[in-house]
């Protein structure tokens, strides 16, 4: 993959309600810092755009963390326009506070309502803005999953959607292994429970 540059986007986005809380959710970034690691075994130039996670050694990628979608977003735009593909293996938080406080709300023995409003579909974005670029999203689902991914690769305009069962054992956040399936517009790939590693090559082997 040497001369490709590839961006590629890893764990959760985080919305604050106040000065202390958030809202997020449970993406450990382990895929997407595979994907980033075994493409820059595979000599490409590599743009890994994090939001809050553990720290995974990453020693040698050029790494931007982001917090917000909007910092997401915004990093993904200055490496977009000259990137060989974009996979976006972040979890993006779908929704945000609209009044968001900068102090920390107290309690005063009353219920506390939000109002959540969406938050802008960062893939569907992207999507809509491609020309030469290869676009991966990614697709967690607990039900109707390859339903679900196909609604998914055509309103987002991806190039391949990676789906996963979250419900399924080995699949989903925080563990190492996933169960996934690769979908593009013509077919459905099925693959059996394997590394993070492992699929990693699997989506990269995509590019090449």
């Amino acid at each position: 993959m040497s001369g490709k540059k590839i961006v590629v986007s890893a764990g959760p986005t985080v919305e604050p309600i106040d000065y202390v809380r958030f809202i997020s959710n449970k993406s450990s970034g382990k895929m997407g810092y595979n994907i980033a690691i075994e493409a820059f075994k595979r000599g490409a130039d590599v743009k890994l755009i994090s939001g809050p996670v553990n720290p995974i050694d990453t020693d040698g990628i050029d790494k931007i963390n982001i917090r917000t979608n909007e910092e997401l977003k915004d990093a993904i735009e200055k490496e977009f326009d000259d990137c060989h593909a974009l996979i976006m293996s972040a979890a993006p938080t779908d929704y945000k506070v609209r009044n968001a406080s900068d102090k920390k709300i107290k309690k005063d023995g009353n219920n506390l309502n939000l109002e959540l409003i969406e938050n802008i579909d960062i893939l569907k974005y992207f999507g809509n803005k491609k020309n030469k670029q290869i676009l991966i999203g990614f697709a967690a689902e607990t039900d109707d999953l390859i339903k679900n991914a196909k609604i998914k690769l055509e309103s987002k305009k991806a190039d391949y959607i990676i789906a996963n069962d979250l419900k399924k054992k080995g699949a989903g956040f925080d563990v190492d292994t996933n169960i996934a399936s690769i979908l593009s517009k013509d077919k459905v790939d099925k693959l059996d429970l394997m590394s993070k590693k492992e699929l990693a090559n699997k989506i990269l082997d995509l590019l090449v």
